[in-house]
């Protein structure tokens, strides 16, 4: 019953080898991908080494005893730069803080010194400034955190009477927010920030692949039926039928991105729901939740990105045959897609090498992925900036899709990149 099998199976395999659009999406993209996402680990991991090495903080001494000089001392020696605040609290300047470098703020109390040499617990206050940069967010206040442990167990260590207790130094963590101080820690800030991170890019992504592969075809459909050509002999022109294309394209585009809003906003407040209930602090209030202005910008982002993709999808399924061919052409552009979701999936836009962030505000669809950030910060400039570049960008592709429609290479263009099929003997 089974008899030949072996042979078939030959047989599809050498078809699919031929075939270098299988090639390309089972080996090449893997073989780019893979590379790609190792690359932005390691360079987000070294963004992050080299902000700990020049990281700033600020320290409010309010004591000026013995103790607090040395634990100063051994912020020093630590390779941080240590910024003296005059100031009574963190309240006063946590506004400049958020605008400078620094990283945190330790303040320590009244009363520190005295307590240590009495053999009573000091409590030492570190305010982490958040600024959503990303996996390196959390560096500044761990690394304070781990010196004023380390002091503590030396203390603990060198007293030996015995009302000396275990953890002289009680540390606690808070954070500054858009200048504001907010009674949370600043690893759970940024453990809510990452999820976001990680959930915007790949969603954007898919909603655009699957945008694309629509469109495309939508184009290639007809001419593997030979609707095409029946389309262009009536009396409409052939911008109108462009323009009627796109027109799906923008009912498309708009439904994505409405149920992309719908979407986000079930995401993120599964996650501040959440956040809100363990720590009784309201992200709307501090200024960490999508406001409608937020909305509205990651809206027309992603209109306006989804256009793009859609024209560019109509534009070059023009060159293909059949569906099967269309979707495959369109899949070489899912490379420019991959790049911006793996590289903002591990680290923050702006710490990146300059070349490296140069590249990735070059591809359209990074932006999208940018203002999905802005709307859960608040930045919105480097957004707008986005939808400009973009809206210029589909504008470019809508011309040369003009182009394609007026003209008769509509139903002549061919893409081939297999083999020539040998020409007939006459």
């Amino acid at each position: 019953m089974l008899e030949g099998l072996g042979n078939v199976v030959v047989k599809e395999v050498k078809e699919l080898i031929r075939d270098p659009k299988i090639l390309i999406g089972m080996i090449i993209v893997p073989l780019l991908m893979f590379p790609l996402m190792g690359l932005a680990v390691r360079t987000s991991t070294q963004a992050a080494v080299e902000s700990v090495k020049a990281m700033s903080i600020g320290v409010i001494n309010q004591d000026g005893g013995t103790y607090a000089k040395n634990l100063t001392d051994i912020f020093s020696g630590s390779n941080l730069i240590v910024v003296n605040l005059t100031a009574t609290n963190v309240e006063e300047v946590a506004e400049d803080v958020q605008e400078s470098n620094m990283t945190a703020v330790v303040v320590i109390p009244e009363g520190f010194s005295q307590n240590i040499t009495n053999n009573k617990q000091a409590k030492v206050q570190v305010y982490g400034v958040f600024r959503a940069s990303g996996i390196t967010e959390t560096a500044g206040p761990s690394t304070v955190f781990s010196i004023i442990n380390e002091f503590s167990n030396l203390l603990a260590l060198n007293k030996t009477q015995n009302r000396a207790i275990l953890e002289p130094i009680l540390p606690s963590q808070e954070s500054i927010v858009k200048g504001k101080v907010v009674s949370v820690s600043p690893s759970v800030l940024s453990t809510l920030v990452l999820s976001q991170y990680i959930g915007y890019p790949i969603g954007i992504m898919v909603l655009i692949v699957f945008a694309m592969q629509i469109a495309a075809t939508s184009v290639a459909s007809e001419k593997e039926e030979k609707t095409l050509e029946t389309m262009l002999t009536m009396p409409v022109g052939r911008f109108t039928i462009l323009l009627g294309k796109l027109a799906g394209s923008v009912i498309v585009a708009a439904v994505g991105a409405i149920a992309y809003l719908v979407g986000v906003n079930y995401y993120t407040g599964s996650f501040t729901v959440t956040f809100q209930t363990q720590s009784n602090v309201d992200l709307a209030s501090v200024g960490l939740a999508p406001t409608l202005p937020g909305y509205l910008v990651l809206g027309a982002s992603l209109f306006v990105a989804l256009l793009s993709a859609l024209a560019l999808a109509i534009a070059v399924s023009s060159f293909a045959e059949d569906v099967r061919s269309a979707q495959s052409i369109v899949g070489y552009f899912y490379v420019i897609l991959f790049v911006p979701m793996i590289f903002l999936m591990y680290a923050d836009i702006s710490m990146l090498p300059l070349t490296v962030r140069l590249v990735l505000l070059a591809i359209p669809y990074t932006h999208p992925m940018l203002a999905a950030r802005a709307s859960f910060t608040g930045d919105y400039t480097t957004a707008i900036l986005g939808i400009i570049y973009v809206t210029t960008f589909t504008i470019v592709v809508l011309y040369i899709a003009a182009k394609i429609f007026t003209t008769e290479k509509i139903l002549t263009m061919r893409l081939r990149l297999g083999r020539k099929k040998p020409k007939r003997e006459e």
